[in-house]
Parts: structure tokens; C-alpha cells; sequence
């Protein structure tokens, strides 16, 4: 049996996107365990885990967030091919490599079979670049990663027992990092998998930077020096704080100088076009183009 979860803020978002996701991809037998949050993301997953935990004949728990529209109609069957070996703990549609902090898209991601659904500015879709396979490029390929975007986490039967999340971390962010870095120190594969979704979300990526600040700090601190798999900077903390501070400076100056740029642009352009339009040529064909 492959079963669903789902911690729900906005029922109408859940109806919306989750549950017409789950519906169209769940099988007869499938369970579907969509409740209320009760407190951080961290709380309400770990409560999902407790009640799937109990559950006989689980091949697989998917923990969907409740704007994830799952839209593969061989949805199963690619979560048994995944889950087929059995040193696999986790699987998702994005993920990446080369991660050193929770904000993994910095990284170099490997699979992104997703669109950005979002209602500002009249409504649109951001398709990712794995999204058509048959645009996709050179380096996209499912397969191992290091971690996976938490919207969408296929868990296997082991880790539903044995794995929990961090409460300790915060309300929401780093989360799935979190989580794939235990799973991964378990000894448990996490990889992507051939399937794709629309996150229905707004275009901010951190409405609430304060908030992702602290859980960056606290998933850094937490896994310093031990983090499997991964290639730290060198450096001691301090160092590297220093350069954390070096490198934020330079992306300042970079934005500034480009906005300078393209200031200067716009009045390159402007006078361009003045010179243009103050042109005995442009005057002439004013019968034209009119």
C-alpha cells in the first residue's frame, strides 16, 4: 500500500491542489491521513509519521504539502521503482548536490520536475528545467542527490519507523535538508525520481527571512563536521563567517553596479530615441506610421 499525508493550515488550498494531486494518482487500497498542523512543520510530520508507523503493508508514505499537485499518472509505479532497492530511504522530483546549507538551490540541482504555479501579476507557470525531459539539459538525470525539496517526500517503511524530524530547528525551514542529512547518516540512499508536481506558492521564496536565518544557522551548527558526504569549506567558523560577510558585500556591489548599468542603459536609450524622433526622417513618415 502506498499512502498519503498531508499537514493542513488552508483547507481550500489542500482541496485546491493536495487532494485533487492525491486523487488522481491514489490506488484502492491507498490510505490518506490529511490532518490539521499542530504547531511547526517539524511537529506536524513527525505526528504523521507516529500514525503511518502503525500502518501494515506500507510500501511507501508520500508527505505532500498541501499547495503540491502531484500530476504523474504512473505516480505508483514510479514510487516502487524507486523504493524497489532497498537501500533507498527517500525519494522526491528535486533534488541536488554540492549542498552546504539549507539553501540547497545554490547548489547544483540535478532534477527539477516542477512548475511554480503562482497568482501575482495576473497568474502564470514557471516551468523548471526538467519539467519536458525533451528540453531538459545535459546535466539533468534522476539518481542520487543529497537532498530533495521537502514539497514532495516519498518515504520507504524504514524510515517511517526510524527516522523522525528535528523539532529543535525551528517552524518550517530546513527541514528536508534536516531530514535527508539523517536519513543519509542512517546509512539510507535519498534520490529523485521520474515524477512531476505544481507548487502552488506565491514567487517570494522566503516571506519570512528572519525566520530562515535562524534555521540556517541552527541546521549549520547542528551538522558541523559531520555531515556525510559533503565537502565543507575550509576554514574554522570564524573564517568562514568572515567570508560569508566578504561574499555578501560583493553581491551588494554587484546588484548596485547593476542597477547603475542599467540606469545608464535606459538613458542611453532615451536619448537615443529623442535624437530619433526630433529627425527630419521621423517627422516625414509621421503620415506612415500613424
Amino acid at each position: 500500500m502506498i499512502a498519503f499525508a498531508c499537514s493542513i493550515t488552508k483547507p481550500d488550498v489542500y482541496a485546491r491542489c493536495a487532494e485533487a494531486g492525491i486523487r488522481r494518482v491514489a490506488e484502492p487500497d491507498s490510505r490518506v491521513h490529511a490532518v490539521p498542523a499542530i504547531g511547526s512543520i517539524f511537529r506536524s510530520y513527525n505526528a504523521l509519521l507516529d500514525t503511518a508507523a502503525g500502518w501494515e503493508g506500507l510500501e511507501a508514505l508520500v508527505l505532500v504539502h498541501q499547495d503540491t499537485e502531484i500530476v504523474t499518472p504512473e505516480f505508483s509505479a514510479r514510487v516502487r521503482e524507486a523504493m524497489a532497492d532497498p537501500e533507498v530511504g527517500l525519494a522526491g522530483c528535486v533534488g541536488a548536490v554540492g549542498v552546504r546549507s539549507i539553501a540547497w538551490w545554490e547548489a547544483s540541482v540535478t532534477q527539477a520536475s516542477f512548475i511554480n504555479r503562482y497568482e501575482e501579476h495576473g497568474g502564470g507557470d514557471l516551468e523548471s528545467f526538467s519539467w519536458d525531459w525533451d528540453e531538459a539539459p545535459p546535466y539533468a538525470r534522476t539518481g542520487e542527490v543529497e537532498t530533495l525539496d521537502g514539497f514532495l517526500l516519498v518515504l520507504s517503511p524504514w524510515v517511517v519507523q526510524n527516522v523522525r524530524f528535528d523539532e529543535s530547528l525551528g517552524q518550517f525551514h530546513g527541514y528536508d535538508l534536516d531530514f535527508c542529512l539523517q536519513v543519509r547518516a542512517a546509512g539510507r540512499k535519498v534520490v529523485t525520481m521520474d515524477v512531476r508536481a505544481i507548487h502552488h506558492r506565491p514567487l517570494a521564496m522566503l516571506p519570512d527571512p528572519e525566520q530562515w536565518v535562524e534555521a540556517h544557522m541552527l541546521v549549520a551548527e547542528k551538522w558541523e563536521g559531520r555531515t556525510p558526504g559533503l565537502d565543507p569549506l575550509p576554514g574554522t567558523w570564524e573564517e568562514r563567517a568572515r567570508r560569508a560577510e566578504g561574499e555578501r558585500d560583493r553581491a551588494v556591489a554587484k546588484a548596485l553596479w547593476h542597477d547603475l548599468e542599467a540606469e545608464v542603459r535606459v538613458l542611453e536609450l532615451e536619448r537615443a530615441l529623442a535624437e530619433t524622433k526630433d529627425s527630419i526622417s521621423w517627422r516625414i513618415t509621421a503620415p506612415f506610421r500613424r
